[in-house]
């Protein structure tokens, strides 16, 4: 279904239809379908209304209970920021004494929510109609919180102390969504964030987090983000939202709260002052952040550890150490890629689930679990395996993961 159809939802009978629905079930749906429709409601607006129940249920991975009062629409709801993390986002702007804030480019107002939470004045910009109506219906609650439909390049800024951006990075078709990966083909550009950031506004992008070191502004604190191990983004922070002393970090949120490592330089791959050795008792697997913001070598020395392989992101060490920025595994052995080998050991340990990581290898581990496991029986153990290099040599260690 198209994401026009939320123009049937923001009929007053679409609303209402919409609101007196409870928590979506894919298992009810076709009869929730049927009944609708047998109640008199069109096809069309039962389909808009479903879509967008569908959607609040899955953006309370996102949302929390805010979403069983928000619309959506599909791209808008993969590219919004989740709103703890938009949280953070507008902390930085309060942090930095900023009280008029663009939000350019704002989708279905995910961070303008979070700074109009802060009592800080938001005007969202968006230019696509059906999204910016998503976004005020979604930022009515806050008075000082309004949305613009407009081109975010051509926005006058005057009066505004703060901008906030979160370029579109994917084209959409009838197909579906397709990823941009050039900074330049986003929108708007990464070009035109620097503009603005070199008419010194303190500015903050929310940019993918596979954006390579080289297409960073050397005038930006560039901030990577997890939760729950993953990978959501990489926050470009300009001027006034800048913090000192910081050109790379890598924050991860979990559980247990958040904890951030942080550098001053750039990254220069090979430039690390650690250590590589041979496999140890521990295994440490860094978070994506920390993988991304380069600070893979910094964890290590925290660990008293050291690579596997200067270009593989593992670490061995001899103790367990907890720590926020990677995983511990226990070793329990160390064995050759040997498909048939493996096979072998799979079946004479009565290996039944078998979990696969690799990193320097070009193995696809769903295939190499299904080949290993063909034939050997259902047996009642788990193993895991890490797959990877060391040096010239390749290698399968068994591990077993450390419970934090």
């Amino acid at each position: 279904m198209p994401d026009t159809s939320l123009a049937h939802v923001l009929t007053s009978e679409g609303w209402e239809l919409l609101n007196s629905l409870g928590p979506y079930l894919e298992s009810e749906s076709f009869k929730l379908n049927t009944d609708l429709r047998k109640a008199g409601h069109s096809p069309e607006l039962v389909a808009a209304v479903l879509t967008q129940a569908k959607l609040r249920m899955k953006a309370r991975t996102k949302f929390g209970p805010f979403a069983d009062h928000m619309v959506f629409t599909s791209p808008g709801l993969e590219q919004a920021t989740r709103l703890n993390v938009a949280a953070l986002h507008a902390q930085r702007y309060v942090e930095a004494g900023l009280e008029k804030i663009a939000d350019l480019g704002c989708g279905i107002g995910a961070d303008a929510l979070a700074l109009a939470t802060l009592d800080r004045q938001v005007t969202a910009v968006e230019l696509d109609e059906i999204t910016a109506a998503a976004a005020t219906i979604n930022l009515m609650p806050w008075p000082d919180a309004k949305v613009v439909q407009g081109n975010a390049e051509d926005f006058d800024l005057s009066g505004f102390d703060g901008v906030w951006l979160d370029p579109a990075r994917r084209t959409t078709s009838t197909s579906g969504t397709t990823r941009i990966f050039d900074p330049e083909a986003f929108s708007p550009p990464l070009s035109f964030v620097e503009s603005l950031a070199d008419r010194g506004l303190p500015v903050g992008v929310k940019m993918g987090p596979g954006i390579p070191h080289e297409a960073l502004p050397g005038n930006c604190e560039a901030q990577w983000v997890s939760v729950d191990g993953d990978v959501t983004e990489a926050t470009l922070w300009f001027n006034a939202l800048r913090r000192e002393g910081v050109r790379r970090a890598a924050l991860v949120i979990g559980p247990n709260g958040a904890a951030e490592l942080t550098s001053p330089v750039d990254y220069a791959p090979g430039g690390e002052d650690v250590a590589v050795g041979a496999v140890d008792a521990f295994l440490y697997e860094p978070d994506g952040a920390v993988i991304r913001a380069g600070l893979v070598a910094d964890v290590a020395r925290s660990l008293g550890g050291h690579l596997l392989d200067e270009h593989i992101a593992y670490i061995g060490a001899p103790e367990l150490m907890e720590t926020p920025f990677a995983r511990a595994y226990r070793v329990l052995e160390v064995r050759p890629y040997n498909v048939k080998a493996l096979k072998a050991w799979v079946k004479a340990n009565g290996i039944g689930v078998l979990d696969i990581k690799k990193r320097g290898m070009s193995v696809t581990p769903e295939e190499l679990r299904k080949q290993l496991l063909t034939g050997s029986g259902k047996g009642p153990n788990k193993a895991t395996l890490v797959l990877t290099r060391l040096g010239e040599d390749r290698v399968a260690i068994v591990v077993e993961p450390v419970v934090p």
